[in-house]
């Protein structure tokens, strides 16, 4: 029976991925629905403090890009992607993912990805090599950043732990980022250079790719930011700063009257929802468009997925934890790795780190997995590349004109597939080597 209630939550998980988006987290709920009204499984709570985390942080997100903020940081990356053209496959991911450190979600590389196709078609360097590790590193910092979903969703299931913001970023933002690094050198060798490419020398016969427009320094420089674009991006890196600060020095975080101090995940959201404030005041934008932007609506989907998926997921584990521990937990004990493997693949199936991270990681610490164990596994939720139907896949390929970025005739023989499987093996083994070192 235990089995079978979770074939429920997995096939309405399924149909949730059909509808997409946060159709996602909707049709978990039908799903915690089977298992309340037809198994009498008792629901659990609403994992309410990671949602409200991650709402508080997108709230901060959303003003920064209100008042001109991202766009500013964009025109930044430009720059400096355009000066240093010979090295876009490593620079194009080494932006990607401070985008993504710093303002929680890999969607903002959107902005960034057109730039970086245009700057490689440019200097005649095949399109494919820096646009497939941009968009992976987008996302695999997503695991390594301060104020992500998935971050904010960990550090509330393993603070009581021992495992603080700081612990948790030492072992997976050195892992991620250089397991980047080091799949961004071997990208530089993937396909065929792009004068050799079939398919751009067909398109260029065709005459359907644009001719190329370099943009100068002097254009960029030019460029003149909203007046609180500035002063948004330093607010809310301070406050990022900040909640890296209290996460670890304790002892800032006041004590009360009761004995108790205050909870990291409280202190995450009082200091962005007072970040957000100071932003509108300071830059004076218009509050109506936080709820407009790109951010603000990636970060409604993820709230939307982890209220469904987690809720079903967490009401089906707490029915069933002696069956699960009974049956899985020598299994799991004995190779840890293997939950690495659960993480990739369920991860697959919704495209969120958070939600994956809320429904999976529980079993991890009820199999007796060892918190740092599971932080060097903490990588592997960002398997959303396997399947190339996720946005900024979608995206990377319709910005390269030159044909060089693309799904292949078998569907999974795309060009994301290598370096993702290469930066998520390397961010795993990476990760236990930091593990032990922090630890």
């Amino acid at each position: 029976m235990v089995w079978v209630q979770l074939l429920v939550v997995l096939v309405f998980l399924f149909l949730g991925v059909r509808l997409g988006s946060a159709g996602i987290g909707l049709a978990s709920g039908v799903g915690l629905a089977v298992l309340v009204f037809v198994f009498k499984l008792e629901p659990t709570s609403p994992p309410i403090d990671v949602m409200l985390m991650i709402l508080a942080v997108v709230c901060a997100a959303a003003a920064m890009q209100a008042a001109g903020g991202l766009d500013y940081l964009v025109k930044l990356a430009e720059r400096l992607l355009r000066s240093n053209p010979k090295y876009i496959t490593f620079l194009g991911p080494i932006v990607t993912y401070t985008f993504t450190f710093f303002a929680g979600t890999g969607h903002v590389a959107y902005s960034v990805l057109p730039v970086i196709a245009e700057v490689a078609r440019e200097t005649k360097i095949r399109p494919e090599r820096p646009l497939s590790i941009s968009v992976i590193a987008s996302q695999f910092a997503i695991t390594g950043g301060p104020i992500s979903a998935a971050m904010v969703a960990m550090l509330g299931l393993t603070e009581s732990m021992g495992m603080t913001l700081p612990k948790l970023m030492l072992i997976t933002a050195p892992s991620t980022f250089l397991a980047c690094m080091i799949t961004a050198f071997i990208c530089n060798f993937m396909g065929k250079e792009l004068e050799d490419d079939p398919e751009y020398q067909r398109r260029v016969k065709e005459g359907l790719i644009p001719p190329v427009r370099p943009k100068s320094l002097e254009e960029l420089k030019a460029y003149k930011p909203e007046p609180g674009a500035i002063p948004s991006v330093i607010i809310f890196l301070v406050a990022a700063v900040l909640i890296v600060v209290l996460g670890a020095v304790p002892s800032l975080r006041p004590t009360f009257a009761s004995g108790s101090s205050l909870q990291m995940w409280h202190a995450i959201c009082i200091v962005m929802l007072v970040a957000a404030t100071v932003i509108l005041w300071v830059c004076k934008c218009d509050p109506g468009q936080i709820v407009k932007g790109s951010v603000f609506q990636a970060g409604a989907n993820a709230l939307i997925c982890i209220f469904g998926i987690a809720w079903a997921g967490d009401t089906w584990f707490n029915g069933n934890q002696a069956v699960i521990t009974e049956q899985l937990g020598t299994v799991v004990q004995s190779a840890p790795w293997l939950l690495a493997v659960v993480l990739f693949f369920f991860s697959v199936l919704v495209n969120s780190q958070a939600a994956t991270t809320r429904a999976i990681m529980p079993l991890g610490l009820a199999l007796g997995i060892p918190v740092p164990f599971l932080a060097a596994m903490f990588p592997a939720v960002n398997g959303y590349f396997f399947l190339p139907n996720y946005g900024p896949i979608i995206a990377a390929i319709n910005f390269d004109s030159t044909g060089t970025t693309r799904i292949g005739k078998y569907v999974l023989n795309h060009s994301f597939m290598i370096p993702g499987l290469i930066a998520m093996v390397l961010s795993v083994v990476f990760g236990f080597i930091m593990q032990a070192i922090v630890f």
